[in-house]
């Protein structure tokens, strides 16, 4: 796979990262590790994680996805074929972006992962009870005690994102080279609108998430009575079962049909060909389903075809 920079970063991203909240959640570690296997062997590099991940389900109180990919990390040694990105902020174990949880929790993600260093490290969600220019201060102390190599920023709105942009060029500080923002054909607004022209000009990378719009966008949801697949979906496909929806459907179904493609991978390459996008990242829970996903990146749209999507999801 042909490799993006990440904003002004020394990293290099495959057009598809790996989502690991399934981690520990709907796959187990054996499923884990050879899920990873066949990610890496057809040429993805990203793994995104958090500390949080995946503390919702019962049983677990956060931190497992980490640990998984660590012990995958130390058995496999494929540590150099990969980058890896986790998030610091949402756990109730290590809430918020002061200095002094920034510190104490990239430490906790450097042993579950086994690592020392992290790639990718993301305030994984915005703290307006910590200055700016604080957070970034921890930021750096980081990525000088060779700890973190790029930091990046996910759920923030475009005048917070472009406010911490100017608060490093104002103290020299290390700038957030990556916005993790949801996107996907039929959540377009909230990304195009404002954040998508500020990272175009600032040279960000993205890396979006929700990219199948929680698999909405593989056309396995089109009426409620196909809610009940899927007991951990079903509820956040809902809100898309409308006519928006299904138009955004159709359209994914005849582009597919012409390349015989499947829709999911359709709809992923639709986000690889937006420009300024780096990498959606999708979750898959079987090799095969992955495999699948997978043929996004070899997946071509013309210019009347990527029109006809974004006509039918405007």
């Amino acid at each position: 796979m042909h490799k993006r920079p990440l904003g002004n970063s020394t990293l290099s991203i495959a057009p598809l990262a790996f989502g690991g909240n399934v981690f520990g959640w709907s796959v187990d570690e054996k499923r884990s590790f050879e899920l990873l296997d066949a990610f890496v062997d057809a040429g993805g590099n990203l793994i995104d994680t958090a500390d949080v991940y995946s503390a919702w389900v019962p049983g677990n109180r956060g931190g497992e996805s980490e640990t998984i990919i660590g012990r995958w990390l130390k058995q496999g040694g494929k540590r150099a074929q990969v980058v890896i990105s986790t998030k610091v902020g949402k756990w109730v174990q290590q809430p918020g972006l002061s200095p002094a949880n920034i510190q104490q929790a990239v430490d906790g993600s450097l042993s579950r992962l086994q690592v020392d260093c992290i790639d990718l490290y993301q305030a994984h969600e915005d703290d307006a009870s910590v200055p700016l220019e604080e957070t970034l201060d921890a930021f750096g102390r980081l990525i000088d005690q060779g700890k973190v190599r790029a930091i990046g920023a996910s759920n923030y709105g475009a005048a917070r994102f472009a406010e911490a942009l100017a608060v490093s060029r104002k103290h020299g500080l290390p700038r957030y080279e990556s916005l993790q923002p949801e996107y996907n054909l039929v959540s377009r607004a909230g990304y195009e609108k404002e954040l998508e022209p500020l990272i175009r000009r600032e040279n960000i990378g993205v890396i979006s998430y929700y990219a199948l719009a929680s698999g909405f966008l593989s056309g396995k949801y089109r009426s409620t009575a196909d809610l009940a697949k899927s007991a951990a979906r079903g509820g956040a496909v809902k809100k898309f079962l409308n006519p928006h929806g299904l138009q955004v459907l159709a359209a994914l179904d005849a582009v597919a049909a012409a390349h015989h493609a499947t829709p999911a991978q359709v709809a992923l390459a639709w986000l690889i060909a937006r420009p300024g996008l780096t990498a959606p990242i999708v979750s898959a829970t079987s090799v095969g389903q992955w495999q699948e996903l997978l043929g996004a990146t070899t997946l071509e749209l013309d210019p009347d075809e990527i029109a006809r999507l974004d006509l039918a999801s405007a």
